[in-house]
């Protein structure tokens, strides 16, 4: 019974394409996270700034009425979420794993609380369609048997996941500010003796990830679910994290990651007539991301400063 469902899910275009979806919503986040480590800051807060950035997309789309105002909304949001982990990271040099965890409590509370009393405990009522991410059919391609729906009728927000990330790719293995981030990342001190400052370049990469992570969140609320729910990304945000260090913080890694993880996602939708407890197959996508982390990954080596608060003039 369950390997004959398991069969028909296999061979159905609607699981690629939903793992397609869910790899994008990782991915963005993952590639944010990416910039972030390689620049030498710690960041598990992208959680958190999916989270903000859900909830802004849905609440500035609502007041405007308009799906732009929305996305904006929600990168303002991640970013200013972001911009607090970098002050208190690189200036204040708290530990950086702690900034962490405490922007994401303090993202949910924040986001429970306003949503109350916005809403006078009722809830966000669905979006209509006007106020939806849309899906994009690519012409004549979209119309090819199975891969036309897997690959060309997404959402916007693959079409524009797949550009950042070769651009995310070209920019940190292809050019000179790619090099100033890695430096940075990896010996913060020569390369403040080149000329690079290190503090700017810490804060444009973890705000970077912040606007990737509430870019993410947007397209959470305003494209997959449209709706804003109590703590909507269920730990989209750590999943994200650990698609970085699977794919051994390079972009393309990461991707593959989110590709195996959204897989995941996509199954423990898809067999709830399998015979499984839908409970436990809701735990399908951790599950993954632990065997991966533990069995498949190895020993991942970080940048030699990522964590690391830097002192200028310190050896």
């Amino acid at each position: 019974m369950f390997f004959q469902v398991l069969l028909r899910v296999l061979s159905s275009s609607d699981l690629w394409a939903a793992t397609l979806q869910f790899a994008a919503l990782l991915l963005l986040p993952a590639l944010g996270g990416v910039l972030s480590e390689r620049s030498g800051v710690t960041n598990i807060a992208m959680e958190g700034m999916m989270l903000v950035g859900a909830y802004a997309a849905v609440m500035t789309a609502k007041a405007t009425n308009s799906v732009t105002l929305g996305i904006l909304g929600a990168l303002i949001a991640g970013a200013l979420i972001a911009l607090v982990h970098a002050v208190v990271s690189i200036n204040f040099k708290a530990d950086q794993i702690v900034s962490g965890v405490a922007i994401n409590i303090a993202a949910l509370g924040l986001t429970n609380y306003l949503l109350f009393i916005q809403t006078s405990g009722q809830g966000v009522p669905s979006l209509s369609n006007n106020l939806r991410l849309p899906n994009v059919a690519l012409g004549p391609l979209s119309s090819i048997p199975f891969i036309g729906p897997v690959l060309f009728q997404q959402n916007v927000i693959f079409y524009l996941a797949v550009l950042i990330l070769i651009g995310i790719q070209l920019l940190l293995f292809r050019t000179n500010i790619g090099l100033r981030i890695r430096a940075v990342g990896e010996h913060p001190q020569a390369a403040d003796t080149a000329g690079v400052n290190v503090r700017a370049v810490r804060y444009a990469c973890v705000i970077a990830s912040g606007v990737l992570s509430g870019l993410a969140g947007s397209f959470l609320s305003l494209g997959i679910a449209g709706i804003f729910n109590s703590n909507m990304t269920a730990g989209a945000g750590f999943i994200a994290l650990a698609a970085v260090v699977f794919g051994k913080y390079i972009p393309l890694g990461a991707a593959g990651a989110c590709l195996i993880f959204g897989l995941g996602e996509a199954l423990s939708g898809r067999l709830q007539d399998s015979g499984i407890d839908p409970n436990l197959l809701s735990t399908l996508p951790y599950l993954l991301t632990l065997v991966a982390l533990v069995g498949l990954v190895g020993r991942t080596v970080a940048p030699a400063a990522d964590g690391v608060p830097y002192e200028p003039g310190t050896e």
